[in-house]
C-alpha cells in the first residue's frame, strides 16, 4: 500500500475559517495516525483576491495550532504552465476540446433554459473541435462522460452515486489561457502524490467532475472523504454573525490552541463519551469511522469550558507568557512577581486570556476608576472600617493572608457586622470593582506599600 500523503489547501483571498481550520486538523491527525504525509498547498491563482497577508496568517495559525507539514508548501500559482500543460494534451488526446461559443451566446442559452424552467447545461456545440483557430482565444472544455454513473466510496458520506447525464462539459482552460479551479486542483494533488482528499462537503458535487479530469488523464484517483460544516447555534453556516469564525478572531479573543485543537476535534467527531482529548490520543485514536454525517453546531459555552480547563492545566510561567501580547504596557518584574504569585487563582476564575488579563489587573496598577457596585461599600461606615483596617496593616510586622484574615474577621464581629461588609469594601479598594479572588490573598501579594496605598486612595476618593 502506498503511504499516505494527505493535504490541506487554503485560499490566501480571506482570512482562515474555523472550519478550514478543523478540516486541516483532521488531515494531519489522519496522516499522523497512519505515519503518513501532511501537506500544505496555498491555492493563490486568484491573484485579485490573494495577499501576502493572508498567507503569512495561514502559517501563522497552522504553527500556532501545532499542525506542521511535511514538506516544502506548494504554491499553486507556479504551477500555472503545468496546468496549461495538461489541457493542452487533453486536446490532443481527444479528451478535451476547443470552445469558440463566446460568453453572450452562453448567456442566451442559459437564459432560455432558466425561461424553459430547465437547468442549464452546456450542449457541447464545439465537441468536434481540436483544432486551435489562429487569432482566435478559445476556452478548453473537458469533453465529459455522459453516460454510465460515476460512484464515489466516500470515507465519511458512504457510497454516493450519480448520472453522468448530469455531469457538463466544464471549462478547464479559460480564454486568457488561466486554468481553472477545477484543473489546478487534480493536476496539482495529482503531481504531490496526495492519496487522500479530505475537505468540507461542500466540495461533494466538485468531487464528481474531478473524477473525470482524473480519468481523462489516466491518474489514479485518491479517496475522498468529505466533512459535514460547521455550523451556528441557529443551523445557518457558521459566520461573523455568530460571533467569530476565523481561527484569528478565536485567538484575539483569548482562546488557547489547545483548547481549539480539542474543541474542532470533538466537532463532528468521537472517541466514547470523552471530552477532554491530548494530541497524543488524537494521534493514536483517529480514525474516520467516528466522523458523523450530520452538521455540527458550535457551541461557543462548550468552548469556553474546554478552554478553562485547558488554563487550569497550564504553567503559571506559560501563562504569564501567553498573556503579555494582550496587555497595553511591558510588566515590571515586580508586577510578574505579583502575577504569578496570584495566578492560581487568576486562572480558576477566567475562562479565556482576555478575562485572565482582566483578572491580572489588580497586580498591574491601582485602579484608576470606581465600579459603581463600590459606593454601596462607599458609605461614612465602610470608610471607618477601612481607617481601621490601614491601621492593622501598619500594625502587623508582615502581611500574611491567614492572619489578615483572622483580624478581620475580628473587626466585623467587633461591630457586629458580616465579614463580607468589610471584604467587599477592602476589594472596591484595590481591584475597582467586587470579583476578585481572595482579597487578603491580594494584600500579601501586593505588599504593606501598596495595599495602604490603595486603601488610602478609596477612602480619599469617598471622603470628599
Amino acid at each position: 500500500m502506498n503511504k499516505i500523503r494527505v493535504r490541506f489547501a487554503p485560499s490566501p483571498t480571506g482570512v482562515l475559517h474555523i472550519g478550514s481550520v478543523r478540516t486541516a486538523l483532521f488531515n494531519w491527525l489522519f496522516a499522523r495516525h497512519n505515519d503518513g504525509k501532511f501537506l500544505l498547498r496555498i491555492e493563490d491563482t486568484d491573484k485579485l483576491r490573494s495577499t501576502e497577508e493572508n498567507t503569512r496568517s495561514i502559517f501563522e495559525i497552522l504553527r500556532w495550532l501545532e499542525i506542521d507539514w511535511d514538506e516544502e508548501p506548494v504554491i499553486q500559482s507556479g504551477n500555472i504552465e503545468r496546468h496549461k500543460a495538461v489541457a493542452e494534451e487533453l486536446v490532443t488526446k481527444g479528451k478535451a476540446y476547443y470552445c469558440y461559443c463566446s460568453p453572450e451566446e452562453l448567456a442566451a442559452k442559459k437564459e432560455e433554459a432558466l425561461k424553459a424552467g430547465k437547468s442549464y447545461k452546456y450542449d457541447g456545440k464545439c465537441r468536434g473541435c481540436s483544432e486551435k483557430i489562429a487569432g482566435t482565444n478559445p476556452v478548453i472544455r473537458l469533453k465529459a462522460e455522459n453516460e454510465g454513473k460515476t460512484t464515489v466510496n466516500d470515507m465519511v458520506q458512504g457510497e454516493v452515486t450519480i448520472d453522468n447525464s448530469q455531469m457538463d462539459d466544464l471549462v478547464l482552460l479559460r480564454s486568457d489561457e488561466t486554468p481553472t479551479y477545477m484543473l489546478s486542483v487534480v493536476v496539482d494533488d495529482h503531481d504531490m502524490g496526495v492519496t487522500h482528499v479530505i475537505r468540507g462537503d461542500d466540495h461533494l458535487t466538485n468531487t464528481f467532475r474531478q473524477i473525470q479530469i482524473y480519468r481523462a488523464c489516466n491518474w489514479d484517483v485518491p479517496k475522498f472523504g468529505h466533512i459535514p460544516l460547521i455550523y451556528g447555534p441557529d443551523g445557518t453556516k457558521l459566520s461573523k454573525r455568530h460571533g467569530a469564525a476565523s481561527a484569528q478572531d478565536y485567538k484575539m479573543l483569548g482562546y488557547l490552541p489547545e483548547a481549539i485543537s480539542n474543541y474542532l476535534l470533538r466537532l463532528g467527531w468521537s472517541h466514547g463519551d470523552d471530552e477532554i482529548i491530548t494530541r497524543k490520543q488524537a494521534i493514536d485514536w483517529f480514525d474516520f469511522d467516528n466522523v458523523g454525517r450530520s452538521p455540527s453546531r458550535f457551541d461557543m459555552a462548550k468552548l469556553q469550558n474546554l478552554n478553562a480547563h485547558y488554563m487550569r492545566e497550564r504553567d503559571n510561567r506559560s501563562l504569564l507568557d501567553y498573556l503579555r501580547p494582550f496587555l497595553h504596557s511591558e510588566l515590571s518584574a515586580e508586577q510578574e512577581r505579583c502575577i504569578l504569585a496570584g495566578m492560581d487563582s487568576l486562572k480558576e476564575r477566567a475562562k479565556t486570556i482576555l478575562e485572565l488579563v482582566d483578572a491580572a489587573q489588580v497586580y498591574v496598577g491601582a485602579p484608576q476608576t470606581y465600579d459603581d457596585a463600590c459606593l454601596k461599600y462607599a458609605t461614612p461606615q465602610h470608610m471607618k472600617l477601612l481607617d481601621e483596617v490601614v491601621t492593622i496593616v501598619n500594625s502587623v510586622q508582615s502581611l500574611d493572608e491567614q492572619d489578615l484574615c483572622n483580624r478581620v474577621k475580628e473587626l466585623a464581629k467587633d461591630h457586629g457586622i458580616k465579614l463580607v461588609e468589610i471584604a467587599q469594601a477592602i476589594r472596591g479598594a484595590l481591584c475597582g470593582h467586587l470579583v476578585s479572588p481572595s482579597v487578603f490573598e491580594i494584600m500579601a501579594i501586593l505588599g504593606r506599600e501598596k495595599t495602604l496605598e490603595r486603601l488610602n486612595a478609596y477612602i480619599r476618593h469617598y471622603q470628599k
